[in-house]
């Protein structure tokens, strides 16, 4: 598993660099000292695994999530414990305070490969290798204010267009994600997503019933959630696609 550290404190990402060679599965293929060359590094060397610092000249850990696409495995590493409830708030794989126990870090690994080899055995098509699985977008990450989230976009019932930016319905919480909708539509699974109208994508997994309405539209109505009209362009497409 490739695996990018990022510190801004040369012997921390030393220390856990040797630390790593007791796990021979763990591939460290770069390293990172700020959100700008942390950024870079994912971009270039695609990561599966990031060990990473929350504080560190020129923005924090959470902040350089903020920035990604897509989302690796975070393990954070950091001499503070009080971003632990944050760290965990984002779905971290884990949270290991500086200076760094073997055994913590053991145990955060045996996370990681619990959660590689349950993703593995539920996406992958039979005779398929795991190189080949590009694919669609499986969850994001938010940042609305304060407060943080990975969102597994399975979850998601709706997206809205807000402006330039895009609202999830999540659950009870409806975060801001800073991309536009059609940004967003590209990279989204289209056998579970379907563009509504010029404003919504709706997850076809959360639709509850299905009337007809004026002018050949059509209004669904969301488990939980609101009702939302599929335009008239959009109304053939759906009724096709859900033999409706």
């Amino acid at each position: 598993m490739k695996a990018l550290i990022v510190d801004d404190e040369p012997l921390a990402r030393r220390e856990l660099r040797r630390l790593l060679t007791a796990f021979p599965w763990v591939q460290v293929v770069g390293e990172a000292a700020d959100v700008d060359e942390a950024l870079e590094q994912v971009d270039k060397l695609a990561p599966a695994l990031v060990f990473l610092d929350v504080q560190m000249p020129g923005g924090t850990g959470f902040d350089l999530l903020a920035q990604l696409e897509r989302l690796p495995r975070v393990i954070f590493t950091t001499a503070y414990d009080h971003y632990a409830v944050k760290a965990f708030e984002v779905s971290a794989v884990d949270y290991l305070l500086k200076p760094i126990e073997p055994e913590r870090l053991a145990a955060a690994l045996s996370k990681v490969q619990a959660a590689a080899l349950a993703a593995m055995s539920s996406t992958l098509p039979p005779n398929e290798p795991a190189s080949k699985q590009e694919g669609p977008l499986e969850q994001i990450f938010v940042r609305d204010g304060l407060r943080c989230w990975f969102v597994p976009l399975r979850e998601v019932s709706v997206f809205t267009a807000d402006g330039n930016y895009v609202r999830l319905q999540w659950g009870k919480e409806s975060p801001m994600l800073g991309r536009s909708l059609v940004a967003l539509e590209e990279k989204l699974d289209a056998r579970r997503f379907f563009r509504a109208n010029r404003r919504q994508i709706v997850n076809l997994d959360y639709i509850e019933s299905v009337e007809m309405g004026l002018g050949g539209r059509l209004h669904v109505q969301l488990r939980d959630g609101p009702e939302i009209e599929i335009s008239r362009r959009q109304a053939r497409q759906f009724r096709a696609r859900m033999s409706v």
